[in-house]
């Protein structure tokens, strides 16, 4: 008996029992699903389909996603200021070093008060010494006052006597000289409470000129943040402007980008907004600033997104990629080996037809996941060749294998 008679029907029988009665195993092992299987009998039997190019596509319907705008930007201070001397001064207080936190008010410099108490305590005397002439001011005032009444009621009497023919000219004259001469004392009891008063305020103003200069001989920080540079140091000689530190606020903390003109509208103050870190931190917070004034260089908008930073562990110029949420729209997730070029270089996918033929279909980009691509610019259902799309153009008519999409 010969041996490769034998062998062959055994593998014959071999194949035949796996198609009838392993027929599912089989099915499994080379990853056809049943309605695969069903689609490739009805194109097996469809003897117009002869000719068509062998092709794999996916029935992909339409998701609505959350659109976002794509900076690159960096953190940066929600404040920082130079607390710089307003007067001249050497320093007597010891130092503070940098990276310190400070609370608003706390004590960063203190410059040595020299004569200023001295002048303070002699404004003081003057104004009490200008308050002290007050009284006497009003009380010739007062006076003077008292004299017009008396001047006036000598006149009223000179005249009634004149006219019954009882006084004679002369004295009416002398009243009436009586009476000017009460009247310009009553002018100068007013310009003396008036000067009083005017010397008042001055030594009011002076009181008030020397406090200041002893407030401001101690410099204190204007809010809660962190020291970016020591303080002063002890028995430093500080001129007016020098400065004595550098603060800064980091809670909460600015992510700052730049959007191109063509994405502006997309951004709107208040819109939730996300940042990665280069060491992979991921930051969540919204939108508090869109610039209105493009940059004259790059022709880009300012946008400033606050993020909390309780912990301060974000630094002030980190690098930042910043995402801001727009409005959503409708888009396929598709492989982007699915994508292709059409003639004129425009990027878009090859679909099948009604008539089971090729045609190109443009697209936009939106967003690029592990998954695969977004894209936009396509009908709500559509069938997306993803295997053999180089090498059909529109019209050639193929022969479709679907699989499930992503």
């Amino acid at each position: 008996m010969k041996l490769m008679p034998l062998v062959t029907s055994l593998l014959v029988t071999a194949a035949l029992y796996m198609l009838v009665v392993e027929r599912d195993a089989l099915l499994a092992f080379a990853q056809v699903t049943p309605a695969e299987e069903t689609e490739m009998i009805h194109q097996a039997s469809d003897g117009d389909m002869a000719d068509a190019v062998r092709v794999v596509a996916i029935h992909s319907v339409a998701q609505e996603i959350d659109s976002a705008v794509v900076l690159r930007g960096r953190t940066e201070a929600a404040r920082e200021v130079q607390v710089q001397a307003e007067l001249s001064g050497q320093v007597i207080s010891e130092p503070l070093r940098k990276g310190a936190f400070v609370n608003a008010g706390d004590i960063l410099c203190v410059l040595d008060p020299g004569t200023r108490q001295s002048a303070l305590s002699e404004a003081e005397a003057r104004l009490s010494e200008a308050r002290g002439r007050v009284p006497e001011a009003e009380a010739a005032q007062a006076e003077a006052a008292a004299r017009v009444r008396e001047a006036e009621i000598n006149l009223n009497a000179a005249r009634q006597l004149s006219e019954g023919g009882f006084a004679s000219e002369t004295r009416v004259i002398s009243a009436e000289a009586a009476l000017e001469a009460a009247l310009a004392g009553v002018q100068r009891g007013n310009s003396s409470v008036i000067s009083a008063q005017a010397a008042i305020e001055s030594a009011q103003a002076a009181v008030a000129s020397a406090a200041l200069s002893i407030e401001r001989l101690t410099i204190r920080a204007p809010f809660a943040g962190l020291l970016e540079t020591d303080t002063a140091e002890l028995g430093a000689l500080m001129q007016t402007g020098a400065p004595c530190a550098t603060v800064i606020q980091l809670d909460p903390i600015k992510l700052v980008g730049f959007v191109p003109e063509i994405d502006v509208a997309k951004v709107t103050v208040g819109a939730p907004a996300g940042a990665r870190l280069t060491s992979g931190e991921e930051l969540i917070g919204r939108v508090t600033f869109l610039s209105r004034s493009a940059d004259e260089t790059t022709r880009t908008f300012r946008v400033e997104v606050a993020v909390p930073n309780s912990d301060l562990s974000i630094r002030d110029g980190q690098t930042a990629e910043i995402l801001v949420q727009t409005d959503g729209q409708s888009a396929h997730l598709i492989a982007q080996s699915a994508l292709t070029l059409d003639d004129a270089g425009r990027l878009g996918v090859r679909s099948i037809s009604d008539t089971r033929t090729a045609a190109f279909l443009p697209v936009t980009l939106v967003r690029d996941t592990p998954q695969g691509v977004w894209v936009a610019g396509l009908p709500d259902k559509v069938d997306i060749i993803v295997v053999g799309q180089e090498f059909v153009i529109d019209g050639v008519p193929v022969n479709p294998t679907f699989r499930e999409a992503n």
